[in-house]
């Protein structure tokens, strides 16, 4: 086995995705019984107990935009969950993600087994919480335990093109970034991935998707030991997305952020660097992401940075 390339081809496990709706229901004293935001799911089917895996969307996307990255890191045997809507569309504020992340955290530790296959059990001992863009904000923010703190211990954190605002000084509350190396102290192992172009503008009629000063550089730069960080040369801040998008908001990915000459490459590069580094954090499987760090270049896009802190 090439161990450097494994992760970027499909795993061994065969993955069913589904949606677990919601429906207004009154809470227990436990927990709600049906989740309060609807969620995809890319589960295994074969029998086992593997780690569980939190996926937050961008802002204003769809978490079924994400199917195939989601398909391709629950194929090397982890259950994604990803939830919908966790913004409001008005409104910079991120307290209430934060707090709706929080609370499907809860839901997780009293329903999530009987919403898998058959024989498929969750180990929320190894939980991670990844996010893209705004997501990857609110990942961190639950994982620094601003606002509210996780009813679960996060074990990893990785944060895919996180934006904490706008621009420099402009912030989305409650900010994440604090401008002072190494000030992030997380009790976890943090995974940041970085797209080259998120900081250029597509056009005049929008602004950078991932500006300069409020993403992926600032966020590593803040981050303490372990921590891993990549950078994709070439690719854009939505080129992780499935291959197509419909509807409106499928529509506006490929003209509100400059974007690579295709998807696929990136997306696998994110899901192939994202399971390196939970089986290296998660399952003790190092060698897979020393791989990668010994031979970048067999990374199927061009790394304008990768880093290491150990």
């Amino acid at each position: 086995m090439d161990l450097a390339k494994y992760v970027f081809e499909k795993g061994s496990k065969h993955v069913k995705i589904f949606t677990v709706e919601t429906k207004t229901c009154k809470k227990t004293e436990k927990s709600y019984t049906t989740p309060a935001k609807p969620l995809l799911v890319a589960s295994p089917v074969e029998e086992g107990e593997y780690p569980v895996v939190v996926f937050l969307h961008g802002y204003l996307l769809y978490n079924s935009f994400y199917s195939q990255l989601l398909h391709h890191v629950a194929s090397h045997g982890f259950v994604v969950i990803a939830p919908q809507q966790l913004y409001v569309v008005s409104g910079p504020d991120t307290t209430e993600e934060i707090k709706s992340a929080a609370s499907l955290l809860d839901w997780l530790v009293h329903n999530l087994a009987s919403s898998l296959p058959p024989n498929v059990q969750p180990n929320l001992a190894k939980l991670s919480i990844a996010g893209h863009s705004r997501g990857g904000k609110v990942a961190f923010a639950l994982a620094l335990s601003k606002v509210v703190s996780s009813p679960l211990k996060i074990s990893a954190l990785i944060g895919i093109d996180p934006v904490d605002g706008m621009d420099m000084g402009n912030q989305t509350p409650p900010p994440i970034l604090t401008y002072t190396p190494n000030s992030l102290k997380l009790d976890m192992p943090v995974l940041v991935v970085g797209s080259g172009l998120g900081e250029l503008k597509r056009n005049a009629l929008f602004p950078p998707a991932a500006p300069k000063g409020v993403s992926h550089e600032q966020f590593f730069k803040e981050c303490c030991a372990p921590a891993c960080y990549f950078v994709a040369k070439d690719y854009g801040h939505l080129d992780m997305l499935d291959d197509e998008t419909k509807g409106f908001r499928g529509n506006l990915t490929y003209c509100i952020a400059k974007n690579g000459k295709e998807r696929k490459s990136m997306r696998v590069f994110v899901g192939g660097i994202m399971v390196a580094f939970l089986k290296a954090y998660l399952e003790n499987e190092r060698e897979f992401l020393m791989a990668i760090k010994d031979e970048p270049g067999v990374a199927p896009i061009e790394l304008s940075t990768f880093s290491f802190l150990d």
